[in-house]
C-alpha cells in the first residue's frame, strides 16, 4: 500500500487561504457591502458630473440683427464662465415681453447705438459685465475700423503660476482623500474579518482540529493571505472602476495623477494590511468570545483612527511637521504617505524610507505576534495575557 502523502507547508497555507476566501464569498453581508461601495462610488462620480455640468447659463435677447454683437457676447460669457445663448428679438415690445415671461434673462436694446440699454427682471452683475464687455469691444472695433485702423487678432495671455497649478493639486489631494477613506475602511473591515475568524474557531474548538494537522503559523499565514488576496482584489476592482468612471465622465483634468494616486493607495494597502491583519489576529487569539473582542482590538483600532485623521489634516498641509513625521511611522504611514505623495512634495528617498520602516514593523509583528498567537490559540475560558501566551509558546 502506498502511504498517503502529507501536505507540505505551502499546501496547508494555500488550503487555509482558499477556505477563508470561499467563506467570505458566500457571506451575503460581504457581497452587499461590496455592491454598496461600488454604487456609492459611481453615485459620487455622477454627482460630481452633475455639479460640474450645472454651471452658469444664460439667455440674452438682442433686438435686431445680432450678427456682430452676438459672437462678442458669447465670447465674453465664456471668459466669465457663463454659457450665454443669444436670442434675436423683433422690437422693444417683444424684448420686454420676453423678459417678463422669463424667456430670456435680459434683453439688449440699441446694441450698436449711442445709448444701449439692458432690460432685466432682476439685476445680475455677471450678465451686466458680459454685456458691457461685449458692447465696449464691438464699439471700439467699429471706431478703429472707421478710423482706418486694421484690427488684428488679439493675442491670448499665457498665465504661469509660480506656485504651480492649484486646481490640479486640489484635485490630486481630493482623490487621495477618497482613496485613503476607502483604504481605511477596508483595513478595518478585513482586519475584523481576521479577528472574528480567530475567535469563532477558538469558541467552536475547530482550531483544535486544525492544529492537529498544521502548525499555528501556517494557520495564521493562511488566514492573512486568504483575506489579503480578497481585500486586494476588492480595492483593485474599486480602483479600476474609479479610474474608468472618472475618465468616462471627465471628472478629472489630469488622468495620470488619478492613476498614480490609486496605484499608490493599492500598494500602501498591501503594507497596511500585512501589519494590521497580524495585529488583529494576535489580539483576537487572546480571547475566546466575540463579546471580548472589542477590548483587545481597541489599541489597534485607535492607531488606525489616529492615522486616518492625521491623513485628513495632512491633506490641507502635506508639508506640515505632523504630516511629515507620521508619514514615516509604521502603522500611520499607509494612511498619511499617500496624501503627501498626491501633493507631489515627497522625494523618492522618503517613500523608500517609509516602506523600509514598514517592512521592519511587519517582520517584527509577524515574528512576535506569531509566538503570541501560537501560545494563546489553545487557551480558552477567559482573556489570556501576553506574558502567559509567550510563556505557553516557549513551553
Amino acid at each position: 500500500m502506498t502511504p498517503e502523502k502529507t501536505p507540505g507547508s505551502t499546501e496547508l497555507v494555500r488550503l487555509v487561504a482558499g477556505r477563508e476566501i470561499s467563506t467570505r464569498l458566500r457571506d451575503r453581508n460581504f457581497i452587499i457591502s461590496l455592491v454598496v461601495t461600488v454604487l456609492l462610488l459611481v453615485g459620487l462620480m455622477g454627482f460630481q458630473v452633475a455639479v460640474s455640468s450645472g454651471g452658469d447659463e444664460g439667455r440674452l435677447g438682442v433686438v435686431g440683427d445680432a450678427t456682430q454683437i452676438g459672437p462678442a457676447i458669447v465670447a465674453q460669457g465664456e471668459a466669465a464662465g457663463v454659457d450665454v445663448t443669444v436670442v434675436e428679438l423683433d422690437d422693444e415690445a417683444a424684448a420686454r415681453q420676453a423678459v417678463e415671461d422669463e424667456d430670456v434673462d435680459g434683453a439688449l436694446l440699441d446694441a450698436d447705438g449711442s445709448q444701449p440699454q439692458l432690460l432685466v427682471q432682476e439685476r445680475d452683475s455677471t450678465m451686466e459685465a458680459v454685456v458691457n464687455g461685449a458692447v465696449s469691444g464691438v464699439a471700439i472695433s467699429s471706431q478703429l475700423a472707421a478710423a482706418g485702423v486694421e484690427v488684428t487678432e488679439v493675442p491670448q495671455v499665457e498665465v504661469t503660476s509660480l506656485e504651480g497649478d492649484d486646481g490640479n493639486e486640489q484635485e490630486r489631494v481630493l482623490t487621495a482623500i477618497i482613496a485613503i477613506s476607502l483604504l481605511y475602511g477596508l483595513l478595518i473591515m478585513f482586519g475584523q474579518f481576521v479577528a472574528q475568524g480567530v475567535v469563532e474557531e477558538k469558541a467552536s474548538r475547530v482550531v483544535e482540529l486544525l492544529l492537529a494537522t498544521m502548525r499555528p503559523w501556517q494557520l495564521l499565514a493562511g488566514k492573512i493571505i486568504g483575506l489579503g488576496v480578497l481585500g486586494l482584489a476588492q480595492i483593485v476592482l474599486i480602483g479600476a472602476i474609479s479610474i474608468v468612471g472618472a475618465l468616462a465622465f471627465d471628472v478629472v483634468d489630469v488622468p495620470g495623477d488619478l492613476i498614480s494616486t490609486v496605484v499608490s493607495a493599492i500598494l500602501w494597502f498591501v503594507f497596511g494590511y500585512a501589519l494590521y491583519a497580524s495585529l488583529f489576529a494576535v489580539a483576537a487569539s487572546l480571547v475566546s468570545r466575540q463579546e471580548d473582542l472589542g477590548s483587545v482590538l481597541t489599541p489597534t483600532m485607535l492607531a488606525l483612527i489616529v492615522g486616518f485623521f492625521i491623513a485628513i489634516q495632512g491633506a490641507t498641509d502635506p508639508s506640515s511637521t505632523l504630516a511629515v513625521v507620521t508619514s514615516y511611522i509604521p502603522g500611520l504611514s499607509p494612511l498619511v504617505m499617500p496624501v503627501r505623495q498626491a501633493a507631489g512634495d515627497v522625494a523618492l528617498w522618503e517613500v523608500a524610507l517609509a516602506v523600509v520602516l514598514m517592512l521592519v514593523a511587519i517582520v517584527a509583528a509577524v515574528r512576535i505576534g506569531g509566538r503570541v498567537y501560537a501560545g494563546a490559540l489553545l487557551r480558552t475560558g477567559g482573556r489570556t495575557k501576553l506574558r502567559e501566551a509567550l510563556a505557553a509558546e516557549r513551553a
